[in-house]
This record gives structure tokens, sequence and C-alpha cells, in this order.
């Protein structure tokens, strides 16, 4: 089934589905493991691909689906659900297990959880131009219908007064989930600065693998051996290289780029220089 086909199966039907199957898996629940690694995001940063790519090296298991979001809004439910969504541990003690859900790189109180959880894991970021990003992230919620706006534009001039509200509820711990701040977080997604430093504030920069998503789309043998070798995996290239999850869609304004482009250079500035590499876009 493509994605867009998916993406038009109604929401609570995906939630059935998963409900049957961790219905049946959890009794083994103590038997699986939780993961060696997460890729924490970005959204549309090419986070599927990633994944589908992963799992085929013969020494990753993964979670049954992408974007489990326990460390988001599905937290209450304690680990032995989490444990759920993957296989149960082999004798094999070189088999990495992992997961993928990109909003976990946003979310306020991500980092926290999963450190309290899992102090040692390793995280994957990829990381895409924050102006393409945002635009690709607004395509993809007019084809779900869950923005009504009309332009990209008047999406981006409302995020403030949307997302504020719920940020703070979410960070006082005084609701789960926020259907504005996962939903309609188009421009502050891609102030990539501050959440990287907001995950390493718990983890250790060398836990932390952040790659470009234009050099890994360019080059995917050579971002997948820089991944191996964070993971200390063999190099065992995947079949597939197929990219996952493209869109078509026609192209922003020229002026609205301009001024994204603006609005995101201190960020990008303040990204280099503090992981030390080069995260501009032009």
């Amino acid at each position: 089934m493509k994605e867009k086909d998916r993406e038009r199966i109604p929401g609570f039907l995906k939630n059935i589905y998963r409900f049957i199957i961790i219905l049946f898996r959890y009794p083994l629940a103590r038997f699986r493991p939780l993961p060696h690694f997460i890729i924490i995001g970005v959204q549309k940063g090419g986070t599927s691909t990633l994944f589908e790519l992963l799992k085929q090296h013969p020494l990753i298991k993964t979670s049954v689906f992408k974007e489990v979001h326990y460390y988001d809004f599905q937290y209450q439910r304690g680990k032995n659900w989490y444990r759920s969504f993957f296989p149960l541990l082999t004798k094999n003690k070189n088999i990495l297990y992992g997961e993928a859900s990109p909003y976990y790189c946003f979310h306020p109180l991500v980092p926290e959880r999963i450190y309290k959880d899992n102090p040692n894991i390793k995280l994957i970021l990829l990381l895409r131009d924050p102006v393409d990003r945002a635009y690709s992230h607004f395509q993809m919620e007019k084809r779900k219908g869950r923005e009504k706006l009309a332009t990209f534009e008047e999406a981006v001039s409302k995020e403030t007064e949307r997302l504020q509200k719920g940020y703070e509820e979410i960070t006082n711990e005084k609701k789960r989930y926020d259907h504005n701040h996962h939903v309609y977080s188009y421009l502050s997604r891609g102030r990539y600065d501050e959440q990287i430093k907001r995950w390493l504030q718990y983890f250790k920069r060398e836990q932390l693998l952040v790659l470009k998503s234009e050099d890994f789309f360019a080059s995917p043998h050579d971002s997948l051996k820089q991944i191996y070798k964070f993971l200390n995996i063999p190099v065992i290239f995947p079949k597939d290289l197929l990219a996952k999850n493209q869109g078509n869609y026609n192209p922003v304004e020229s002026e609205t780029i301009k001024r994204l482009r603006d609005y995101y250079q201190p960020h990008n500035e303040a990204l280099s220089q503090f992981l030390g590499e080069d995260f501009q876009w032009s």
C-alpha cells in the first residue's frame, strides 16, 4: 500500500489494528528488549527510508511499527507496553533493536524520559533543509486533511498562536498530547539548534549521530557507512535503496523562501557552531 493510501486510513482504524497486534504480544513483553538505538527525527527528513534500509541489515531488528510514539504521547502505558512492539530477544548478543519516531526530536519531554529508561542508547537524527522540511510538512497535512488553512503562508503566520498554549500544557504535563503542537509545528520543528541543545543536556555528544538528509539521499552508501560505524556493526548494504514517502507538489513562492531562509539563518549558524559541523543550507 502506498503512503498516500495509508494516509487516508482513519486514525481510529490504525489504532484498533495496533491494539490487536499488541494484545497478542504483550504477555511476553518481559522477554522483549528496550531498543539499542532510536531514529529520533526529523519529520519529513527521510526517517521512513532510513528505517526501511536498517531493517534489511542482518544484525538489526526493529519495532513492528515505525513511529511507536511511546516517549511522546503513550508514555503513561509503561515499559511493558513499549517492549511489546519489539521482537523477542534472541541468543545472538550481536543483534541490535531499534525504532523510529520522528516526533521525539521536537517533543520537549522526550529526552529526559528516554534518558531515565535507557541512558546508554544511541540516537540517530536526520536534518533536512528546514525550509524544505516545513513546506513538505504542510503538504503532508493538507493531504491528510488535517490542515484547513488554504496556504502555507497563512499557516506559518498563525503558527505561534496555534502552538503556544499546547506547548505550555505539554511541558507542564497538564496534557499528554496536543494536536496543534504535533500537526501545525511547521517552522518550530526546523529550529534544530534549540532541540539538539535539549537532547545534549541528557546525552553525551558521542551518543548522537547527526546527518544531513540531503547527503543521505544523495549518497546513501556513505551515510549508511557512518551509521553502521556508529552502531558498531559490519557494513552490509541493503538490496533495496529506494526512497520512501516522497511527495509531489507545487513549489513554494520565492518570496516565502527568502523570508524563511532569513528566519532560519541564525538558527542554522548556531547549530553549525554548536555541533562543530556545517549545517548551513543555501
